[in-house]
């Protein structure tokens, strides 16, 4: 799989974790920045990431901020992404069977290396379940279409 992953400053020093755990577990991954410790702002990364997303370059995205809010409620504003925030592995799971979501948020605050880890696990073997969950999501993106 194909991987877009992202950070502000606070979550650069798990990024690069989560970078060489994507490797082992097969997948190709790139990085959207930031590449150091300077100051920097969440919402410029969220967007980024989410647009190779939603674009069709990158198959699923992942973000890291402080607590996996701000960034997740960046990249919720481009439209056809549906991000989520997960502090542990059971909602990150079912995010992806009952919703679909195309990028992962998490805190570098909230949760530690082995936990984040866990929950990407779950995230990405899990698939979308289609069926009564279709129609919902169905129902989502036509809420996002209206504006």
């Amino acid at each position: 799989m194909k991987l877009a992953i992202g950070s502000d400053h606070v979550g650069l020093e798990l990024k690069p974790i989560i970078i060489d755990y994507l490797k082992e577990l097969g997948h190709e991954v790139e990085d959207f920045g930031p590449y150091t410790a300077e100051r920097t702002d969440y919402p410029v990364y969220g967007k980024k990431v989410a647009e190779e997303v939603v674009s069709g370059n990158f198959d699923l995205g992942i973000l890291i901020c402080g607590t996996g809010v701000g960034i997740s409620i960046a990249a919720n504003k481009v439209k056809g992404i549906r991000a989520v925030v997960c502090s542990e592995p059971y909602s990150a799971k079912l995010s992806r069977e009952h919703n679909n979501t195309n990028i992962l948020a998490f805190g570098a605050r909230v949760i530690g290396s082995e936990l984040a880890k866990m929950i990407v696990k779950e995230w990405l073997d899990a698939e979308f379940e289609g069926e009564r969950h279709a129609n919902r999501v169905k129902m989502i993106s036509e809420i996002e279409n209206e504006r």
